[in-house]
């Protein structure tokens, strides 16, 4: 029996359901190679930022505002090491990508605001760019920003970018949105999918020298729940609108949980540094095994098995159902023998002991 792995995201024929999401990996033609070769459907590209794009304008012959001279001199900041530290490289590193390439290679832009800077777009789309992902990374909420204002906020940079292009436009959304939902039937006429976590670092406070830092560290492996819920949020109120899943997806099992989440795509990072462009083989061979022992020939057909009503009655069910299982006293202080918290309540340790029955939950 054969199976079609091959889906549609946003306008998007690949060939397999994962995409490479963006990270400096995909900057290198010896690694876009590997992904190919194990199966990727799709690779995107390191992010292009809002303060690189100023600062080429204003090379060639542009004008700057005093804020967005404030962003150019934020980017002279910049250790020149960067792995694109222009604009000429980053189109240089798509041309490159674009060409060698079967795969649609998509570009990422990075920004904080509207502006003239999102113009930029044609050039990405000119240079070979399949699709444009945007990233929008919020300023601050003031005092006085509603949740409508933010929406709004990014509505008109869509309204903007999609302006200067015809290839798709996929949003790449942060977590802190009230309610993606409602947002996603906002903008289904405005972008061709969204991206369903962006990832952000850990900001912390050196004690060293009381200044900012943040901190990049790998997604831990399995943590797909938040994913998974907004996912199927965004499908059971938006179904037209092309999703692809990224956060903690590291094993087969994370894939098709996705799929049937509501995405048409699995995006993953996390897992290539850990294990390397092979786990993506190994990804797209799990699937096909569950495909075949479900008897499912097409992802269409697996399609056809997701939950139609993700905010139903069986929903609220199984809540209710983990919150007063039948523990008897026993059972609970079995619990109560191998669950160790810290001070604050938070549970560090538990024995791995199968003592039947459900969990606790809270």
């Amino acid at each position: 029996m054969s199976f079609d792995l091959s889906t549609n995201y946003g306008g998007l024929q690949l060939r397999s359901p994962i995409i490479v999401g963006s990270c400096p990996m995909t900057a290198s033609v010896q690694n876009r190679i590997a992904m190919e070769s194990a199966g990727a459907g799709a690779v995107v590209l390191p992010s292009l930022f809002e303060e690189h794009v100023i600062a080429w304008k204003l090379r060639n012959g542009g004008n700057a505002s005093e804020r967005e001279q404030r962003l150019i001199d934020r980017v002279n900041r910049l250790t020149q090491d960067t792995l694109v530290p222009d604009v000429e490289t980053y189109l240089s590193v798509l041309d490159r990508a674009h060409v060698q390439c079967s795969i649609p290679v998509i570009a990422s832009l990075n920004g904080e605001s509207a502006g003239d800077w999102l113009d930029f777009a044609g050039e990405l789309q000119s240079a070979g760019a399949k699709a444009i992902e945007l990233n929008i990374h919020h300023r601050p909420v003031g005092l006085h920003d509603t949740p409508r204002d933010l929406e709004n906020q990014v509505i008109e940079v869509v309204r903007m970018m999609r302006e200067s292009i015809s290839v798709p436009l996929f949003l790449k959304l942060h977590r802190e949105y009230t309610s993606v939902a409602h947002l996603a039937r906002r903008l289904v006429s405005g972008v061709q999918g969204l991206v369903l976590y962006a990832r952000d670092p850990e900001i912390d406070i050196s004690l060293y020298d009381c200044q900012l830092k943040s901190n990049w560290g790998l997604t831990a492996p399995g943590s797909i729940s938040p994913t998974l819920q907004a996912l199927m949020s965004v499908y059971g109120h938006c179904p037209s609108m092309p999703l692809a899943g990224n956060g903690g997806i590291a094993q087969p099992e994370d894939v098709i949980k996705i799929l049937l989440a509501g995405a048409d795509a699995a995006m993953i990072v996390s897992a290539i540094y850990r294990q390397g462009p092979d786990v993506i083989r190994t990804m797209l061979d799990g699937l096909v095994q569950y495909m075949e022992s479900n008897r499912l020939g097409s992802l269409n057909a697996l399609r056809a098995r997701r939950p139609l009503e993700f905010a139903s009655d069986e929903e609220r069910l199984t809540l209710i159902r983990g919150l007063t299982s039948n523990a008897g006293a026993s059972r609970i202080n079995s619990y109560e023998n191998i669950m160790e918290s810290d001070r604050w309540g938070h549970l560090v340790r538990s024995s791995p002991l199968n003592i039947g029955g459900n969990s606790p939950t809270e």
